[in-house]
């Protein structure tokens, strides 16, 4: 029964057979149909006429004409020079693709259920149930895959779609539901309760006589589910609040789905109090924060739709309702403190995840002070707690992602019964409806990272190791004051084998950690220099897969707080210290570097301001010359130069930037590679014994191997173009003799051989 399918309305596939339109009644023989066309006539046994047989050929004539074959020919069906028809399947995509555009999310739900229910028979609607409830819900695409709701699963069953109804002996649901007043129908589509009230409250007379009404009727088990004394104190007034109750759930005017627009309201047939309508992307449509569960039954005098509750009056605002709960008293002293009051009572639809008493008091007391006298920060809290848009409970039936006023986002979601924030059941009443929106009270305090300190944002995140040791080196208060600064904070793995000795040299380390300044990564730009706590000059580089300080490089989004932002890092920062020849000439394994490069008066380029990339051979490269080799190499200034130069790139690349393959221009002319590969950075596919020693021109990685450009490697046979009158000459020393002794060969054999002798020395 899944399959793909033309005509898919909402992104879903199908298999098989292209679904069918919804039914409409049979066209009676020679009635004209859509288009104009006639619904062809029948012969008795329902075949129709057979085809009168064509007119010969213009080209037969007489006998011709009379020999030509009389069988049938099929008529044309388009003429000669018109273009093809689309074939039928298309067409029938196309045209269900085109009225889908049109229809509601409703509509496009209840299309799919159809779809999945067609097998069944006509106008039959798969329907998911969550299993050990009542709840039901028509089913699009990710549902029916998933099988899931609110993360619980469900059974599918198959059911009447809404407005058809079975008939004994015939497959699916053929018939249509009889047309009657509102009140006939009430008892039809499962709404029996409501027609008794309506019969009490005398609201029968009105509902069975004409005019053009709307009601959304409670279902029977929605009155069931109110409290004892709700229910009684509506029905032992049946003439008064009873009435009113009803009449409050009807709108003086026919309204389908369709015309159920997402964040209107209607004028009830009660002192015109509005009803809210929420009509959302997902399909599910709720009147008062109450779901629609068999929408748009026509009756002869209006429409009726089946909701899940009792419905009520609304006339408070949300700030108006949290000025009269009790439980709200500290959210109501937060609003009027940051003067949100004014938007509270606005008009708009918003939702207000509202925290209870409760939730302020689970909050450390001082970060909570901090929070109430910083009008900025608890500005930033409270509209982190409101959404941009109404959103009742019933139409969260999976995870989505909601907007706040303060610019962030909320994770929202279900769990069975109970709704989510940020995968956290913490919503303790739900749907709490004003004229403006909806309230969620919550039990948990939602702090957005704007209202967080530096040392609040790093113990929440993955590099909470890194505040143990700033708090281990007594620089706390550079993380919980008002100083702006950001903070590079290396992420926890670093430190899997134990946090490192805190003495007075890393104390200054971590000092050039915190750079002066509140800075977002999204406007750092190659070469930016940044100023450090402890008066160190960082670089900024940018490449095209990272973007790194130093040696270190951004691992994930920036945290901005209060007054600093977080850059949470993938190493420790290594500042630099002095120029290339300065820390070469600092660590005793780079001796015998230091002492080519003076003899080749490369001391100075080194020395000089620049961005270089050097490939540094340490002493033990060297001593695996030969020792002949090596003599000849430190003993030819020039060549010692070329080679020297070979290792220098004159660009800075961290280790970070390297991906599979990085191609650098050596100063010698020749191209560098540099690659990454089981997380070592290989040079011309030498291993590197340690990357990243930074300097303040450049950046230096220890290669354990002297590299060769390509001019000085020994040469193999084909690395370069040969001449090939010198190649056919030593593979044919055969012919030598011939050609010697040949006066036209012989001046040609001598111009070889004293080339030959130039090149090599002779034989």
């Amino acid at each position: 029964m899944d399959g793909w399918a033309d005509g898919r309305t909402d992104g879903c596939p199908f298999r098989g057979a292209a679904p069918t339109p919804l039914p409409s009644p049979p066209l009676p023989p020679g009635r004209a149909g859509p288009g104009g066309r006639s619904a062809p006539l029948r012969s008795p046994r329902g075949a129709a006429p057979p085809l009168p047989a064509p007119a010969p050929p213009p080209h037969l004539t007489g006998r011709a004409a009379a020999a030509a074959p009389s069988r049938p020919v099929p008529a044309r069906r388009f003429p000669a020079m018109a273009r093809p028809p689309l074939p039928l399947p298309l067409l029938l995509a196309l045209a269900l693709g085109l009225a889908a555009a049109a229809k509601s999310p409703y509509q496009q739900v209840l299309q799919h259920s159809r779809l999945r229910g067609r097998q069944h028979g006509p106008n039959v609607c798969a329907v998911q149930k969550l299993i050990g409830t009542n709840r039901k819900y028509f089913t699009n695409c990710k549902q029916w895959y998933q099988r899931k709701i609110c993360g619980k699963s469900t059974v599918i069953s198959y059911e009447c779609c809404p407005g058809y109804e079975k008939v004994p002996g015939e497959k699916g649901c053929p018939a249509a539901l009889p047309l009657s007043n509102i009140y006939e129908t009430l008892g039809v589509v499962g709404s029996a309760t409501t027609q008794l009230y309506s019969d009490r409250s005398n609201l029968r007379p009105e509902i069975e006589g004409p005019g053009s009404f709307t009601i959304f009727a409670p279902s029977n088990e929605a009155w069931a589910s109110l409290s004892a004394e709700t229910l009684d104190s509506l029905v032992s007034n049946v003439n008064i609040e009873l009435l009113n109750a009803l009449r409050y759930h009807m709108v003086n005017k026919r309204v389908l789905t369709d015309d159920l627009k997402h964040g209107t309201t209607l004028n009830s047939m009660y002192q015109d109090l509005p009803i809210q309508i929420h009509h959302y992307p997902n399909g599910i449509v709720t009147v008062n924060c109450a779901r629609l569960l068999k929408a748009d039954h026509h009756a002869t005098n209006g429409v009726v739709h089946v909701i899940d509750k009792v419905i009520a009056t609304t006339t408070n605002s949300i700030q108006q309702i949290i000025e009269t709960e009790e439980s709200l008293e500290t959210l109501r002293a937060a609003v009027a403190a940051s003067d949100l009051n004014s938007l509270l009572e606005s008009e708009g639809q918003y939702t207000l995840l509202a925290p209870t008493n409760e939730a302020f008091e689970k909050i450390p007391r001082e970060t909570l002070n901090r929070i109430l006298g910083d009008p900025e920060a608890l500005r930033d809290l409270l509209n982190h707690h409101i959404l941009k848009s109404a959103m009742c409970a019933e139409a969260i039936i999976a995870g989505l992602t909601m907007e706040t006023l303060e610019g962030t986002t909320l994770d929202v979601g279900c769990s069975g019964e109970e709704l989510t924030l940020n995968g956290k059941p913490i919503i303790a009443n739900k749907d709490v409806l004003a004229t403006n929106g909806v309230i969620h009270f919550v039990n948990e305090l939602l702090i957005p990272d704007s209202a967080k300190t530096l040392f609040e944002l790093a113990q929440e995140s993955e590099v909470s190791k890194s505040t143990d040791l700033f708090r281990l080196a007594g620089l706390s208060s550079h993380l919980t004051g008002s100083e702006r600064v950001t903070l590079l904070a290396p992420v926890n793995d670093v430190f899997k084998d134990g946090l490192p000795v805190v003495d007075s040299n890393m104390k200054n380390l971590l000092l050039n950690h915190i750079v002066r300044d509140q800075l977002s990564s999204k406007y750092l730009y190659h070469g930016q220099k940044l100023q450090t706590l402890g008066d160190k000059e960082l670089r900024v580089f940018v490449y095209r897969n990272n973007l790194c300080i130093e040696n270190a490089c951004i691992a994930a989004h920036d945290k901005r707080g209060r007054f600093g932002t977080l850059f949470i890092m993938d190493k420790m920062l290594t500042p630099p210290s002095g120029s290339v020849m300065d820390v070469l000439k600092a660590d005793h394994r780079f001796s015998t570097l230091v002492a080519a490069i003076q003899s080749a008066g490369l001391t100075e380029n080194l020395n000089r301001p620049g961005t270089f990339t050097v490939f540094a051979p340490t002493n033990e490269a060297f001593r695996a010359m030969p020792q002949g080799e090596l003599n000849k190499l430190m003993g030819n200034a020039k060549e010692l130069a070329n080679i020297l130069k070979f290792h220098v790139a004159d660009e800075i690349l961290v280790s970070g930037a390297v991906g599979a393959l990085v191609r650098l221009k050596s100063m010698q002319g020749d191209k560098l590679e540099v690659s990454m590969k089981n997380n070592i950075i290989h040079i011309n596919k030498e291993p590197v014994a340690e990357s990243d020693i930074m300097a303040t021109n450049g950046v230096i990685y220890a290669v354990n191997s002297v590299l060769q450009p390509q001019a000085s490697r020994p040469q193999e046979r084909g690395d370069e173009p040969a001449d090939p009158a010198l190649e056919i000459f030593k593979q044919a020393s055969a012919l030598s003799k011939v050609s010697q002794r040949n006066p036209r060969l012989a001046p040609v054999y001598s111009r070889l051989l004293a080339r030959m002798k130039e090149n090599s020395g002779g034989f």
